[in-house]
């Protein structure tokens, strides 16, 4: 069962995502504030934090920082505003997917399962590939590993599967919607924005440059793969 933590100041909010998550399955653990949300996130050791943005005191996109800093479980933002400014800025700052403002627990509970399909990005044969080298990266698909000049780089679900996807045909060009839907499992509708803050994070955990080796941009078209050669 997996076990979620809620990060929601409105009880009325809190209590219904709380209430409709356990009626789809979910063990759910909620709080009001960032600084409670940071203690349980060590004592109850979630497979999910669904976070609101707009938190009294410390914020949202603060939490999500502090998070990233020690811990790499999948985050969900909830934000009042889909157009909103702070939803790019909570991306690029660690969040791997977000939901608006009134949230539906079955919305909420689809990209849930989403995500944690995300952390289980292994060959479903059961083969055991041998790790692929691109230039300076090595990356192991059957143990979800990578590393850069020899030193493990540490991935979010999205990061990695977004680099899974996208080294597994080098040099095929991908659209921005091609990746929602083999990455996040969105549709038609998906928010480009999503794999555009992904990609930027992940070139800076690779070191990538303004001319990046691995995840390059096909301007007007989206992202492929290089070879890690330079």
């Amino acid at each position: 069962m997996p076990r979620i933590l809620i990060v929601e100041d409105d009880s009325i909010v809190r209590q219904a995502v709380r209430l409709g998550l356990r009626h789809q399955g979910h063990e759910v653990v909620a709080v009001e504030t960032g600084e409670e949300g940071l203690e349980q996130l060590h004592a109850v050791r979630p497979d999910v934090v669904v976070l609101d943005l707009m938190l009294p005191g410390m914020s949202g996109l603060d939490v999500c920082r502090r998070i990233r800093e020690r811990d790499q479980v999948p985050i969900i933002m909830v934000t009042a505003r889909g157009d909103d400014i702070d939803v790019v800025v909570g991306l690029e700052t660690g969040a791997d997917d977000y939901v608006v403002k009134p949230v539906r627990a079955r919305v909420l509970d689809a990209r849930i399962r989403a995500v944690l399909r995300r952390q289980d990005a292994s060959p479903p044969d059961g083969t055991r590939p041998r790790p692929e080298t691109h230039g300076d990266l090595v990356v192991d698909r059957a143990g979800l590993v990578v590393t850069h000049r020899g030193e493990p780089v540490t991935l979010a679900p999205s990061e990695l599967r977004l680099l899974l996807t996208l080294s597994a045909s080098p040099g095929q060009v991908f659209s921005r919607q091609q990746l929602l839907e083999a990455v996040w499992e969105h549709g038609y509708h998906g928010d480009i924005r999503l794999v555009d803050a992904c990609v930027k994070r992940l070139r800076g955990k690779l070191g990538e440059g303004r001319n990046p080796r691995y995840v390059q941009t096909v301007r007007g078209f989206g992202y492929r793969f290089g070879t890690g050669r330079a």
